[in-house]
C-alpha cells in the first residue's frame, strides 16, 4: 500500500472504531490508493447522495454500516430521498419501493447525517466556507461547493460519500489540491447581447454547453458580467455537471478562484479556447427540448431546489394569475426554504394559485408527476437532461417566464426573441 496513513488511519483500519468503521476507511484507503494520493486528509463535513434509494443493494449497504454501530464524524447533511415526507400523498410509485425508501431514510439519520434533504445543502445556514476541505456527492452541489463558495471537494459518489464521513477523511487528490483546480480550458463568450447576458435563462443554457464541450476538465468562462449572483451560478453549474462530469468552474469576475483569467489558469496559457457566441448557445438551448408539441402536461420548476429568491421571483410572475386547471405546475425546494417561504407569506397564495410544493425529493427521480403523455416544460437545464430518460417524457426547455405564462396558457409559449432566432 502506498498511501502514507496516520495513527488515526491505522487504528480505523484495525478495527478500533468498529467492524463498519473498519470497512468505512478500508474503502477510502483504496480510493485514495487508486487515485494515487500520498495519503488522507481531514474533511469538516459530508453530503451524502447514498440516501436515494435505488434498489435493495444500497438499503443493504447502509444497514451493515447503521448495524456496526457506524457514527459520522463530521457534520453530515443528506441529499434528496426518494420520497416527499411532507407531502406523502404526491407519490405515485410501488408502495413496496416507499417502504424500502422510507427504511434507508431511517438508517442515515441512526448514523447521525441530519435529515436536510435537500440536493442544494449550499442553501443552508451553515455551509463551508472558502478553502475547506469537504466530501460532498451530489454532481450540483459538488460543482457549486467548489466553484461558487471555493470549498475543496473531488467527485465523490454513492458509498464514497457516507464512508468519508464516517472516518471524517478524505484522499489527497483530485479537487482537493490546489494545482488540479487550474483552469484547463477556456470558454470565451462573444458577441451576446447585454438583454441575454442578464437572464436566467441563460445560465443553464451556457452550462450545458459548457458541460458537453469541458467533459471532465475545468472550464474558466470569460465574458459573463461580474459579480454573477449565486442562482445562476447554481443553475450554471448544475448543467454542466449533468451534461458533462464538471466537478468545477471558473467565471472570471465571479467565482473566488477566478478574479482574472490569468489567476484562474494559475499563471498558465490555455491550451484550449472554445469562442462561444448566439450560434452555439441557440444550439444548446434546442437541445434541451426533445419536442416542438405546443401541448402541455407539467411545468417542473426547481431542479436544484429552488431558493427564497427564485420562489419571490415566482410570486411576483404568477401577480394573481392561476396555472391553468389542465396543467400541473410543481416546485421542488428543500423543506428548509419551503418553511421561510411559509413565513414569508407566499405558500398559500402559490398555493391557491396551482403551484405544488415537492420536498425531500425531486420530480425527476421520484414518481409525482400526474401527467406524463404530454410534454412538460422546465427552466432547469439538468431537469431536461435527466427527465426523458428517467420519467419517459418529452420535455420543452424555455425561461422561467415562458413556463408560467405556459402554465397560465395551458399550452407552451415561449419568447426566443433575446436569441436572436429573427
Amino acid at each position: 500500500m502506498s498511501v502514507r496513513l496516520t495513527d488515526g488511519d491505522r487504528a480505523y483500519l484495525a478495527g478500533d472504531h468498529g467492524p463498519s468503521a473498519q470497512s468505512a476507511m478500508r474503502v477510502v484507503v483504496r480510493l485514495a490508493d487508486t487515485m494515487e494520493a500520498e495519503g488522507l486528509l481531514d474533511i469538516t463535513g459530508a453530503h451524502i447522495d447514498s440516501c436515494l434509494y435505488h434498489g435493495p443493494a444500497v438499503l443493504d449497504f447502509a444497514d451493515w454500516l447503521a448495524d456496526g454501530g457506524a457514527r459520522v464524524a463530521v457534520p453530515t447533511t443528506l441529499n434528496v430521498s426518494s420520497l416527499d415526507l411532507l407531502h406523502p400523498d404526491l407519490y405515485r410509485g410501488d408502495p413496496d419501493w416507499a417502504v424500502q425508501a422510507r427504511r434507508l431514510m431511517e438508517r442515515y439519520e441512526e448514523m447521525g447525517c441530519q435529515p436536510t434533504w435537500t440536493c442544494a445543502p449550499y442553501q443552508l445556514d451553515v455551509r463551508p466556507s472558502f478553502g475547506e476541505q469537504i466530501a460532498w456527492a451530489e454532481s450540483n452541489a459538488i460543482v457549486f461547493a467548489n466553484s461558487v463558495l471555493g470549498a475543496r471537494t473531488h467527485r465523490y459518489g454513492d458509498f464514497i460519500d457516507i464512508c468519508a464521513a464516517i472516518c471524517g477523511r478524505a484522499p489527497a487528490a483530485g479537487l482537493h489540491l490546489e494545482g488540479n483546480r487550474r483552469g484547463t480550458l477556456l470558454v470565451r463568450l462573444e458577441g451576446l447581447g447585454d438583454d441575454l447576458l442578464d437572464r436566467d435563462v441563460l445560465y443553464p443554457v451556457l452550462g450545458h454547453l459548457v458541460g458537453q464541450t469541458a467533459g471532465h476538465g475545468v472550464p474558466v468562462i470569460d465574458g459573463l458580467p461580474p459579480s454573477v449572483g449565486e442562482d445562476r451560478l447554481k443553475a450554471l453549474g448544475a448543467a454542466a455537471a449533468s451534461a458533462g462530469s464538471v466537478g468545477l468552474f471558473h467565471a472570471v469576475g465571479s467565482t473566488p478562484e477566478a478574479p482574472t483569467v490569468e489567476a484562474a489558469f494559475q499563471g498558465v496559457e490555455p491550451e484550449v479556447v472554445v469562442v462561444v457566441g448566439t450560434a452555439e448557445l441557440r444550439a444548446a438551448r434546442d437541445a434541451l427540448s426533445t419536442t416542438g408539441d405546443s401541448r402541455l402536461g407539467t411545468v417542473s420548476l426547481g431542479t436544484p431546489h429552488y431558493s427564497v429568491a427564485e420562489i419571490s421571483r415566482l410570486v411576483e410572475l404568477l401577480d394573481g394569475r392561476s396555472v391553468h386547471p389542465d396543467v400541473s405546475f410543481y416546485v421542488s425546494t428543500g423543506r428548509d426554504v419551503l418553511a421561510e417561504v411559509g413565513l414569508r407569506g407566499w405558500e398559500e397564495p402559490l398555493r391557491s394559485a396551482g403551484v405544488t410544493f415537492v420536498t425531500d425529493t425531486c420530480t425527476y427521480i421520484t414518481p409525482i408527476l400526474a401527467e406524463t403523455s404530454r410534454p412538460a416544460m422546465t427552466d432547469s437545464g439538468k431537469w431536461a437532461y435527466y427527465a426523458p430518460g428517467n420519467l419517459g417524457v418529452e420535455v420543452v426547455f424555455g425561461s422561467v417566464e415562458d413556463c408560467v405564462a405556459s402554465a397560465v396558457a395551458g399550452e407552451v409559449v415561449r419568447d426566443d426573441g433575446i436569441w436572436g432566432d429573427g
